[in-house]
């Protein structure tokens, strides 16, 4: 229980701003217009040119086993699978409800969360981990529920919804960021002192500026009807996916550390994404919504009791 503690403190300053976010948000006279350019700033810039200057680095960091995507993405699919069957079984949603509702099961706020909370729990060594799977989340994540939906609906999945979705994951200014900076660490060659410290102040803001944003973000949400969705969207993604990533980290004998990393990103919120899809798709919006709000909020105690008993 003392380590439980021990990483609750951690967290708890972070989750602190998120609050914080989320009471501006709600205060009469904050403008709401800087919610969205925030949130632009924190992804356009702060979090690119973290990313950016952490993987041109990647010649002085510690090697990253290949083997985490294993572990993480073969745990979303067998949570994506239950999440479907308890959609299906549970709830008697259609196809697309159900791919939907599997899809917040196992789409973390990593971006938002995962890079801040692997920094203070885990330290900088954790961050190739988070990087590596953050190149291939979107891509992976969003591909599967695609072929999902598509299937639903016609039977088959279509190349032109592959096409669109490799496109949209490859101008996402992370993964941008990413690729080119590891084309920069593979190389060899350092980035010029007056180019580094710039992009590490701007990285530095990285941080809490994400988490700001995340609290303003989530005021826009409200707790609705189908609760029931809700709080089965959220055990699927609090409880069962870091479950289901550990036992597969633990059979391929992944280091701690990796095993720790790829753990903590599968007990992180859902992330917007889901709700985005839920919009487009024009399915369970109020449930994902709640289960945003509930998941981020219950995710502060639940993180913190996962990365305990992983030690």
């Amino acid at each position: 229980m003392s380590v439980a503690l021990h990483y609750a403190a951690l967290c708890a300053p972070l989750f602190l701003i998120v609050a914080l976010g989320w009471g501006l948000a709600q205060w009469r006279h904050w403008p709401k217009a800087v919610n969205k350019h925030l949130a632009n700033a924190v992804f356009t810039v702060a979090l690119p040119a973290l990313l950016f200057r952490m993987m041109s680095e990647l010649s002085q960091l510690p090697p990253v086993d290949w083997r985490v995507l294993i572990a993480f993405f073969g745990s979303c699919l067998i949570v994506f699978v239950v999440g479907r069957l308890v959609a299906w079984r549970g709830f008697g949603m259609d196809g697309v409800s159900q791919s939907v509702f599997a899809l917040a099961g196992i789409f973390s706020n990593n971006a938002l969360l995962g890079i801040p909370l692997a920094r203070i729990t885990l330290g900088e060594a954790a961050l190739p981990t988070v990087a590596l799977v953050l190149v291939f989340n979107s891509l992976t994540l969003w591909t599967l529920v695609t072929v999902s939906v598509e299937w639903a609906r016609h039977g088959s999945p279509t190349l032109r919804g592959f096409g669109q979705t490799l496109l949209s994951v490859l101008k996402n200014p992370l993964i941008i960021a990413i690729l080119s900076g590891t084309a920069i660490g593979v190389s060899g060659w350092t980035l010029p002192e007056g180019v580094r410290l710039p992009l590490a102040w701007v990285g530095e803001l990285a941080a809490p500026l994400a988490l700001l944003s995340l609290g303003l973000s989530l005021a826009g949400y409200r707790m609705r009807e189908q609760w029931q969705a809700t709080l089965s969207m959220t055990a699927l993604k609090l409880l069962l996916q870091p479950l289901v990533v550990w036992l597969i980290a633990r059979a391929l004998d992944l280091p701690e550390m990796e095993t720790r990393t790829v753990v903590l990103l599968g007990s992180i919120a859902i992330g917007a994404n889901v709700y985005l899809m839920s919009r487009h798709f024009k399915v369970l919006e109020g449930p994902v919504a709640s289960s945003l709000v509930l998941s981020t909020a219950l995710s502060s105690l639940t993180t913190p009791l996962i990365l305990a008993f992983t030690r």
